[in-house]
């Protein structure tokens, strides 16, 4: 058959590159925020994020979803998630690289180190990370069971991924999950139906009988998940395992009755799930079980700004790929004046996102009175603005590859699996207005303990005087601060606040080409949010250059 044309003027795919060493902004902000830190793991995990054959599992855990089986061909109840083979390919990457618990194990800077890792791997596959988040969020919650966080931590912290469906006790590695939101509640936990009654006196304390449901309960093929349930001193929180212990290897009485056809995030099951009797373990004081699990909560909330930073960091390295090779009007589309403004402007957001991640995963790795009080404070707000942005980041950096970024090509449309994929940080763990409310709160709270004002003053100090835009954002804005009180401004506050640190940390680790345009753009009073809108004054040259995956 002849041909009818030659393809011509299309953008080859990226790959076969290092994530790490091509991310100068993630560079500039590990040297500021965990000094000495070696950075080799970061280098080879970078390194092998980038191969074809990564990027292919990617593709093939997104393209076959996870399949229910409720029961073998017999009719007894099986309950088992079946996931493609690239999905283990990847956990099995993600625990050998210490994404899950191993930080609390490895002490020092670790955890700074692997909220890079995190980002890395975040843009290769996100959904993946969901059971690796959660693993490793759980295990400060669980100090509050000694008996369990004893046996359970070695495996919690394992480097070695285990699917297998065994007693823990039999397994070289773990991982854990959690189970809050029923279909009548929501965020609104304490409608929380589902029963506890108390069942026996253990080895690893009291047990009880859970009857109940979760509307979501994400990653059901963990070990174990920190659920919510109504005992009869109020919601407490408990350690429900997917198999007994024991080497009888009993089933838990854990029924999945479907998965959620999810706009994304596909790689990952998520589930609802039924409870008839099943056993589980009170971890903390009983009826205190919203701010036992929230103990969990705030750090997969750090993910999900480390995550939705990582998902930015890759659309905005595909879009300045694909505008470096494409053409158009006789020119390199990345030489196109708009253009260059777009994606300069994308540049700094990424950078501004990345920084702020950073810096809150360093609050996670602290415990000194600073920084208790920021990672109060920015949790919330990295949460909220860093997701928020999101969603409107990877739309843009998707136009820039036109007609070719909203194609999905059976799972190779990166783009297209980026943009749907951007919602569910902003969604899982408390949505944005949750996230506003969260804000005021920690301003609310007076008294040493909980000064998270001051610790703000603190924190945009060192850049005092090194910008007139900051400055004056910075004034309005702790006089805003002061008046704080209505709900209905509680976001702009926090979109606000965002800026503020943002530019802070800009100031104190990154050129100063990149400071002056973030001030020059966000911090205007007349910053209308659409990307492409830097001032005609912004290096253009040097942004894109520093931005370049490659």
């Amino acid at each position: 058959m002849p041909s009818t044309h030659e393809v011509t003027n299309q953008a080859a795919p990226l790959v076969g590159y290092n994530l790490f060493a091509t991310n100068r902004g993630l560079h500039d902000a590990l040297q500021f925020n965990a000094p000495g830190l070696g950075t080799a793991p970061l280098h080879d995990l970078g390194a092998v994020l980038g191969r074809a054959e990564m990027q292919e599992h990617a593709r093939l855990a997104n393209q076959h979803k996870p399949q229910l089986h409720s029961h073998d061909r017999f009719g007894r109840r099986l309950d088992e998630v079946e996931f493609h083979p690239s999905y283990h390919a990847l956990m099995e990457q993600a625990t050998a690289a210490g994404l899950h618990g191993t930080p609390w194990v490895a002490g020092g800077q670790a955890h700074v180190q692997r909220a890079a890792a995190f980002m890395l791997f975040t843009e290769l596959e996100p959904s993946v990370l969901c059971p690796i988040s959660m693993t490793y969020a759980v295990t400060p919650a669980l100090r509050a069971n000694a008996a369990i966080h004893a046996a359970w931590l070695p495996k919690l912290a394992s480097t070695a991924y285990d699917p297998r469906l065994l007693p823990f006790e039999q397994k070289a590695g773990v991982t854990m999950g959690m189970g809050m939101t029923e279909k009548q509640g929501g965020s609104d936990v304490r409608t929380n139906t589902t029963a506890a009654t108390f069942d026996a006196q253990t080895p690893w304390g009291a047990r009880y009988r859970l009857v109940g449901h979760k509307w979501f309960m994400s990653a059901p093929m963990c070990d174990a998940f920190l659920v919510l349930a109504q005992t009869d001193a109020g919601l407490s929180c408990l350690f429900l395992p997917r198999i007994l212990p024991g080497a009888a290897g009993t089933r838990n009485g854990v029924f999945i009755q479907r998965l959620k056809d999810k706009l994304g995030n596909q790689a990952n099951a998520s589930c609802e799930v039924e409870f008839d009797g099943a056993l589980a373990w009170l971890v903390g004081d009983e009826g205190r079980g919203v701010p036992q699990i929230l103990e969990m909560g705030t750090r997969t909330r750090l993910d999900c700004a480390l995550g939705t930073s990582g998902l930015m960091r890759q659309a905005l390295s595909l879009a300045l790929h694909h505008t470096a090779q494409r053409h158009a009007f006789g020119r390199a589309l990345i030489e196109q004046p708009l253009m260059r403004n777009v994606l300069a402007d994308l540049a700094l957001e990424s950078e501004a996102a990345t920084a702020l991640s950073l810096r809150l995963a360093r609050a996670f790795a602290s415990d000194t009175e600073h920084e208790l009080q920021m990672r109060r404070l920015l949790t919330p707000i990295a949460k909220f603005w860093i997701c928020k942005r999101g969603s409107h980041f990877a739309q843009e950096a998707m136009e820039c590859l036109g007609g070719n970024g909203y194609v999905e090509e059976a799972g190779a449309g990166v783009m297209a699996r980026i943009y749907r994929e951007m919602p569910v940080n902003s969604i899982w763990e408390g949505a944005g207005n949750i996230m506003a409310l969260d804000l005021l709160r920690a301003l609310r709270k007076g008294g040493k303990e909980g000064d998270c004002v001051t610790a703000l003053q603190q924190e945009l100090a060192p850049a005092r005087g090194s910008h007139a835009a900051l400055d004056r954002f910075a004034a309005q804005l702790f006089m805003r601060i002061d008046a704080a009180g209505e709900e209905t401004e509680a976001r702009r506050l926090a979109q606000d606040i965002a800026l503020a640190v943002q530019a802070a940390l800009l100031c104190q680790h990154a050129p100063s080409f990149v400071f002056d345009a973030f001030c020059r753009s966000r911090l205007a009073a007349d910053w209308g949010h659409a990307f492409g809108t830097l001032p005609a004054s912004a290096e253009f040259d040097a942004l894109l250059a520093r931005a370049m995956p490659h």
